[in-house]
């Protein structure tokens, strides 16, 4: 059942991440309430203390990756609410996959995007701050950025498969 949650939770945010590069925030919070009420109805105060604890160990390495501009508020608020659904241990290797995910995505869009100019749609390229306006003329020192959600959905798949 917690992976049902954790599921309907990754396919909206995808959706809404791919779409907009934004996880908005009353998804992540119904799912985060949601989660800390069915751990609470299937195992009472031992489940809530799950889910809680989960949260946190979903928001702690993702709190250090954006203050590192690694990520967005979006995707740390997103871990919150998996951590949640799903608890510790499962939290921690759907983080670890998704940056192994996210190494992967990351270097195929980079390169696809250099060699054939795309996707430039899934790419938000700044430079100081300022979005580009020509997605042929990109500085050296342009940062390219592309929806994590594309590591965090194939991670969890994974993490899916390991358990059934």
């Amino acid at each position: 059942m917690t992976y049902a949650g954790a599921l309907a939770l990754i396919v909206l945010a995808s959706i809404t991440d791919i779409r907009r590069m934004r996880i908005p925030n009353p998804l992540t919070g119904a799912s985060f309430a949601t989660a800390i009420m069915v751990w609470g109805l299937l195992s009472g105060q031992q489940g809530v203390r799950i889910s809680l604890a989960g949260a946190a160990a979903g928001i702690a390495p993702m709190l250090f990756m954006y203050a590192f501009k690694g990520v967005g508020a979006g995707d740390v608020k997103l871990f919150a609410a998996l951590g949640a659904w799903l608890g510790v241990q499962e939290v921690l290797e759907l983080q670890l996959y998704s940056i192994l995910y996210a190494g992967a995505v990351g270097l195929l869009l980079n390169g696809l995007s250099r060699w054939l100019d795309w996707p430039g749609r899934m790419l938000v390229r700044e430079d100081d701050g300022r979005k580009l306006r020509s997605s042929k003329a990109v500085p050296l020192r342009t940062i390219r950025r592309f929806p994590f959600m594309l590591a965090v959905a194939p991670a969890f798949v994974t993490c899916w498969w390991y358990v059934y």
